[in-house]
């Protein structure tokens, strides 16, 4: 399994197509994050764009095999580790990604709350911007995993599909990844800190949940 990651982080990293989520990820930090703002507020924003990332990050890494090589990795390997592989990798991306946010974030932002009149403990509330970050990353994960092949064959489909269920996540309550981020900006009124446990630990079942049933539909479905 180690190889086979290193495999498609190599033909993701070398197709260069994870540079546009990547731009447009640091142009809404940079549009939305200025320095000195209260951090558990710019922390939830961080957080929250991430999960789109995510989802087209999956998309690229599903779709950017070359069909040939795709049928050789399935029967080498089987059609379910493969694109087991592929999420992973889109997944690690997104944790990377969001939690080198949080940190820059976490480290520009001003640590008190949203009136400026009360302090919050600066390494507490980075943890809690990075499992919110990991909440939205695997949300993302799981949205992406469910809206491209197997899933859905048709881009007419799954676009729409993606960015929906990402927008859907972010404003419905009881999505893990809402939880987390709306956690964070009610946190920032008083200035106090609730690590987002729970909405990780949802993020994650679904992210399994859907990752599961997508790599059980590799076997049946051909690109």
């Amino acid at each position: 399994m180690t190889a086979l990651l290193r495999y498609q982080t190599a033909l993701l990293l070398r197709s260069q197509r994870w540079l546009p989520p990547f731009i447009l990820y640091v142009v809404f930090l940079g549009v939305g994050v200025q320095g000195g703002q209260p951090v558990l507020d710019s922390l939830g924003y961080a957080a929250a764009a991430l999960l789109p990332v995510a989802a087209w990050l999956v998309r690229i890494g599903v779709s950017g095999e070359p069909p040939a090589a795709q049928h050789c990795v399935a029967s080498a390997v089987g059609p379910g580790r493969a694109h087991l592989a592929r999420l992973l990798v889109a997944l690690g991306g997104a944790a990377v990604l969001g939690t080198v946010a949080t940190v820059v974030v976490t480290w520009i932002s001003d640590p008190v709350s949203s009136d400026h009149q009360t302090r919050v403990p600066v390494l507490l509330a980075g943890a809690a911007g990075l499992l919110a970050a990991l909440a939205c990353a695997l949300l993302g994960t799981a949205i992406g995993a469910l809206t491209t092949w197997p899933v859905l064959r048709t881009t007419g489909r799954a676009v729409p599909a993606l960015l929906l269920a990402a927008l859907l996540s972010l404003v419905v309550s009881g999505s893990p990844a809402q939880a987390a981020v709306s956690g964070l900006v009610t946190g920032s009124l008083s200035g106090t800190v609730d690590l987002p446990v729970l909405p990780l630990a949802g993020a994650a079942l679904l992210a399994a949940v859907a990752t599961a049933a997508a790599c059980a539909l590799t076997a049946r479905r051909s690109p």
